[in-house]
């Protein structure tokens, strides 16, 4: 073996490489990350204003912890990177699993069932959205002009 251990990256380097944006992570929530990747996928690549919108309204538990999550993302991004929360988007958004309780509910004769008391990470990135250049409207129009002077 060798003298040197291989250092692992960091977590942002990980999520985020040199590309501006954050991330926020929350750990150990007491929700079934099955629960929880409903809502992730639901706000997966929207604008963070928009998913907060969004998840004030959604009728799922887990709106609130996903929201804090993506809350927390944007203001590291604001206080660290000087970004404005307008200009972020959620580019990256998943659940992992946490540590698992186990608990046991008596049953007839003796027996007993495990409870499985789940809980999840889940993990936020925001970046800001590049700003691409408008395409003229006459690209599509002029196909379409194209097409009826080749018919006429």
């Amino acid at each position: 073996m060798s003298t040197q251990e291989k250092a692992r990256p960091s977590r942002r380097a990980a999520l985020l490489g040199d590309r501006p944006g954050s991330y926020a992570i929350a750990r150990h929530v007491r929700m079934s990350p099955t629960k929880v990747r409903r809502v992730v996928d639901v706000v997966r690549g929207m604008d963070v204003t928009e998913a907060l919108a969004v998840l004030r309204f959604a009728p799922q538990a887990a709106a609130e912890p996903v929201a804090k999550v993506i809350a927390s993302a944007a203001s590291n991004a604001e206080n660290t990177e000087s970004l404005r929360a307008a200009d972020l988007y959620v580019s990256q958004a998943f659940v992992d699993e946490g540590v698992t309780m186990r608990r046991i509910r008596p049953r007839a004769k003796g027996s007993a069932s495990r409870i499985l008391k789940r809980a999840a990470h889940i993990t936020v990135v925001v970046e800001p959205r590049e700003q691409e250049p408008k395409p003229a409207k006459n690209k599509g129009q002029s196909k379409k002009s194209e097409q009826s002077e080749k018919e006429a």
